[in-house]
């Protein structure tokens, strides 16, 4: 059984990479496999755990009687699939708190605003542009909060469906890289941040570069081989003054949803609160406000602008496929695949010279296929933060040491290299419908190139102070 769930997940992953000849919505095989992978470890718990793979159950059963009887296995499984369930809603209602307030900003014509400020049509100014803008973006806000944000933007700027397809895969390597180098940019840095293991001087003054690079050497092989003018989209929504968006209008709503987006971060750091709180509290703010603007306006515009309206437009599918993309990767943590996996490069490199840098490497690739938090979480259990004056291999696992930081721009840049390998991945692909097989021959090679090419750079950088 234990194998059984790695083939599940594969296939499932075929599937989801077959999504336009298939045409079976890619939501549809990820909630398969995040549910039949819990299955098939519920109906293999006898032989799945004695394996002694599962940390989860190994901790669970400290001091527990009876040991692997039908009632700790099912007293184990409720606790696991609620905490996970729990990991998991935190991103998905993060995730709907920040569409349906980019949502209602689209709806009211508020990028209107910034898509009036970008004139260029040329196809290389405008990729520089959207892409360095949303790097450091991402480091504001982080990367998923920024795709969301700067794909609704892509929408009013290009018309052509191929090419908006590739700006906005290039809009996920800038916020991937982008938020690589911050510590609130990604859930991984904001783990490490949090856990001690960086700072956040040292992850901005190390990372910022090689994340830098990470972006600039895709940008620079497009700029020679991308030609000609973009198309911009025909406006084809209703008079202004039908949906009471006025300029005025249009512009408080990109200062009221971009302020609400930017509180999330502030909220977190002063709260220490999960970000999808402060991301609930200001979708409540920027609600309540919408809905004050538009009391006096006849029902007609009410109907098409209050936000009860606007959330029947959110992609709900989109959050699906993250469900369950999301709860087949927990079966693999809690089943013990991906301990068995940190285990293995642990062993088979440690020993190496450099084979730090290769840890973090394998993982930065990895976390492509498989989401980077469990991946960062289990090198965390595994390596304990050292003390100050470790010296030799230990060195490279005090706060700020290399191989924390390394893990920093790998976890947060690898995910690029597929479409479904990071949260901004995702969103893209569920917002802008892009296609597997079309990013792996397009754009993977691209972020691929410029992965190793900041990989290489810190890597030198390193040596080079040692």
């Amino acid at each position: 059984m234990f194998a059984v769930m790695i083939l599940v997940f594969v296939l499932g992953y075929i599937a989801i990479a077959m999504e336009h000849p298939f045409r079976i919505d890619k939501a549809a095989p990820a909630l398969f496999i995040g549910s039949a992978m819990w299955a098939i470890y519920a109906l293999g718990a006898d032989s799945i755990l004695s394996l002694g793979h599962s940390a989860a159950w190994n901790k669970f059963s400290l001091g527990l009687e009876g040991g692997l009887n039908s009632e700790n296995i099912h007293s184990f499984f409720n606790y696991e699939l609620v905490h996970h369930l729990g990991d998991t809603a935190e991103i998905l209602f993060f995730l709907l708190g920040a569409m349906t307030i980019v949502e209602i900003v689209d709806r009211h014509r508020g990028f209107k605003v910034i898509t009036d400020k970008i004139e260029t049509t040329n196809k290389v100014k405008l990729l520089w542009i959207l892409s360095i803008l949303t790097f450091f973006m991402s480091a504001i806000l982080d990367n998923l909060t920024t795709t969301i944000v700067m794909v609704a933007l892509l929408r009013k700027l290009v018309d052509n469906q191929k090419t908006r397809w590739l700006y906005a895969s290039m809009i996920v390597i800038a916020a991937n890289a982008g938020g690589a180098w911050s510590p609130i940019g990604d859930v991984t840095t904001i783990m490490l941040w949090i856990g001690g293991q960086v700072t956040t001087e040292k992850i901005v003054f190390e990372v910022f570069l090689p994340s830098l690079i990470c972006l600039c050497i895709p940008l620079l092989i497009l700029s020679f081989t991308l030609k000609g003018e973009i198309e911009r989209p025909t406006d084809q929504s209703m008079d202004k003054d039908d949906w009471g968006t006025s300029p005025r209008t249009q512009k408080a709503m990109l200062c009221i949803g971009v302020g609400g987006l930017l509180f999330v971060p502030v909220f977190k750091t002063v709260t220490h609160l999960p970000p999808y709180i402060g991301m609930l509290l200001s979708l409540s703010i920027v609600w309540a406000i919408t809905e004050i603007i538009h009391k006096n306006h006849a029902p007609a515009v009410q109907n098409k602008l209050r936000p009860t309206s606007i959330l029947k437009r959110v992609d709900s599918p989109t959050i699906l496929f993250f469900l369950g993309i999301l709860l087949a990767v927990s079966a693999l943590q809690s089943a013990g695949h991906l301990a068995l996996m940190s285990n293995a490069l642990d062993k088979g490199f440690k020993d190496i010279s450099g084979g730090i840098f290769i840890i973090d490497i394998i993982i930065g690739c990895l976390s492509s296929v498989v989401d980077n938090v469990p991946l960062v979480a289990g090198a965390m259990g595994m390596y304990p933060v050292e003390a100050a004056d470790a010296v030799g291999y230990a060195a490279n696992f005090v706060q700020n040491g290399p191989f924390w930081e390394f893990l920093a721009y790998t976890a947060g840049t690898g995910g690029s290299m597929l479409i479904i390998g990071s949260a901004a991945g995702v969103a893209a692909m569920g917002l802008e419908k892009i296609d597997f097989i079309w990013y792996l021959k397009n754009v993977s090679w691209l972020a691929a190139i410029g992965y190793l090419a900041g990989a290489a750079f810190f890597v030198t950088m390193c040596v080079s102070t040692l």
